[in-house]
């Protein structure tokens, strides 16, 4: 009902700017450019990527978020160096990319400030505001560093030690990133019709490029989800604190954070986001079966090249033992 009620919003949202006449939407994509209205191109960029955008109405929620700020950070840059939003200068957009870049952001980073300015110009394009492409041979430097050197995994003793700091729906949550792969969004989408205990698997219904896949899982994720489901049809008072059918009562990333920050501090664990639990699964698996195709599917990874970058390289300390009597 929420993804519903979510598409109907966009959708509504859209169409003030898709229904408009040619001429009048021309007309208001024009003053918001030249106003550097931020709002009204944050709008403008969100109903072209609903009516136009490779995934449409289905454009997941973190993608409109992401590019909802990097339109905003694009603006704010503009009105600060005064670019013509419309008649940029050959030189703007790169200056853009280093002015990122010198202020510390990471290539990846960068990478998604320009995808998000170059999908407001599709925009302004869409809506026959401007011919400019001024990001269309934009170049980022690539960060060549191991993706396990940038981002490491939490260790298994981290995980356990946490594990002790909190309660069962967080040792779900903690299970289902470090040993199932599950990514934070898609552990939070779980139902209960999503989890067959007897045969150990768990559905995600829509991962990340609105994929399914079936993930088997652990025999410790078993026992504790089995324990959390048996706990969580128990109240005290007969009301329910979890929308019904629903794994976890908190369904927004933010309030996941809350709750596993003050786990991770309790633990004495540096909490670091919920990506390093899904590199725990991926690197302990790949250690393993030593079979990287294996280790992608159980991630749900499009490519196994995605797994080689991310998932395969050597950790920092493999030669310590080696190295140790030299």
């Amino acid at each position: 009902m929420t993804l519903v009620l979510y598409k109907v919003t966009a959708l509504a949202q859209a169409q003030q700017w898709a229904g408009l006449p040619d001429h009048e939407l021309r007309r208001r994509a024009v003053t918001a450019a030249v106003d550097k209205d931020t709002q009204a191109l944050i709008a403008l960029t969100r109903a072209y990527l609903t009516h136009e955008g490779a995934s449409g109405l289905l454009t997941s929620a973190r993608t409109i978020e992401a590019y909802t700020l990097g339109v905003r950070h694009f603006t704010e840059y503009a009105t600060s160096n005064a670019i013509n939003l419309l008649r940029p200068g050959r030189r703007d957009t790169s200056g853009y990319v280093a002015h990122m870049l010198g202020s510390g952001r990471k290539p990846a980073g960068v990478e998604l400030k320009v995808a998000a300015a170059n999908c407001l110009y599709r925009a302004l394009r869409w809506a026959g505001a401007t011919e400019a492409e001024p990001f269309r041979d934009v170049k980022v430097p690539r960060d060549h560093t191991p993706g396990l050197v940038k981002r490491p995994p939490y260790s298994e003793d981290d995980i356990a030690a946490v594990m002790e700091q909190t309660d069962l729906q967080g040792q779900v949550l903690l299970l289902l990133l470090s040993h199932a792969g599950l990514r934070i969004s898609e552990a939070l989408a779980l139902t209960w019709q999503d989890i067959d205990l007897e045969l150990r698997r768990v559905s995600i219904q829509q991962g990340k490029g609105r994929k399914g896949r079936v993930v088997t899982m652990s025999g410790s994720l078993r026992r504790v989800l089995s324990k959390f489901k048996q706990a969580s049809s128990q109240t005290t008072d007969g009301r329910r604190t979890t929308p019904e059918g629903a794994v976890f009562s908190y369904s927004h990333v933010t309030t996941a954070r809350y709750h596993m920050e003050k786990a991770f501090k309790a633990a004495e664990v540096q909490f670091r986001g919920f990506h390093p639990g899904r590199k725990l699964a991926g690197t302990r698996l790949l250690r393993q079966v030593n079979d990287i195709a294996r280790v992608a599917h159980h991630l749900g990874h499009a490519s196994v090249e995605t797994t080689r970058r991310g998932y395969a390289n050597y950790e920092v300390d493999d030669l310590r033992d080696t190295l140790a009597n030299w």
